[in-house]
């Protein structure tokens, strides 16, 4: 494998990790609504593998009206009911019914100073550069997403422990995680740089 395809080896060689790794994770999202559907995503994935949701990504967009918080934080039982019939998602009633209660408490946090300033301020408002060598390396918490984690909770989100807010973190690029020898490490490296 040469330098211009070496990736971080829990991508593996399915086609849509491999996009995902090479265009999406890492990369410093700073777009409210984005953010707020990959921490839904993320406490979705708990108990599954990564590859399932975003298998599932375009299904659950289409379930969660393209994850606008306005219009989800209006969701009734009958929605509620609604999404629960739906085999292209993870029909977990917890989960669901967590997601229209953080589609609430994200409208809260935007409103009084803003989901993005927010979600950015646990790691001082810029990505967090590693350079870990081997996956081996990459922590599954810190005491960012720790922070974090306890934070959204407080403020009345679920599925939101420290190992989902650090697979978080690591997928809208609060944290450089890819290693030294991935081809997105100095990409995702010089994005970082507002």
């Amino acid at each position: 494998m040469n330098r211009m395809t070496e990736r971080c080896g829990w991508c593996g060689t399915d086609p849509i990790y491999v996009e995902y790794h090479d265009t999406e994770w890492g990369v410093p999202e700073y777009d409210p609504r984005a953010l707020w559907e990959k921490l839904v995503l993320d406490g979705f994935q708990a108990g599954l593998s990564w590859i399932t949701i975003l298998r599932k990504r375009d299904t659950f967009r289409e379930v969660f009206e393209e994850f606008d918080p306005e219009r989800v934080a209006r969701w009734d039982e009958k929605n509620i009911e609604k999404a629960l019939q739906n085999p292209g998602i993870i029909r977990h009633r917890g989960k669901i019914e967590a997601t229209v209660k953080g589609a609430r408490r994200f409208l809260e946090i935007e409103s009084a100073e803003g989901f993005t300033p927010w979600m950015w301020g646990f790691v001082g408002g810029a990505p967090i550069q590693n350079d870990w060598t081997s996956l081996a390396q990459v922590p599954a918490s810190t005491e960012q997403s720790v922070a974090m984690s306890k934070a959204l909770k407080k403020r009345g989100f679920n599925f939101c422990g420290p190992v989902i807010c650090y697979a978080f973190m690591q997928a809208v690029g609060m944290v450089n995680d890819h290693i030294t020898t991935c081809h997105c490490h100095q990409k995702v490296r010089a994005l970082s740089v507002r």
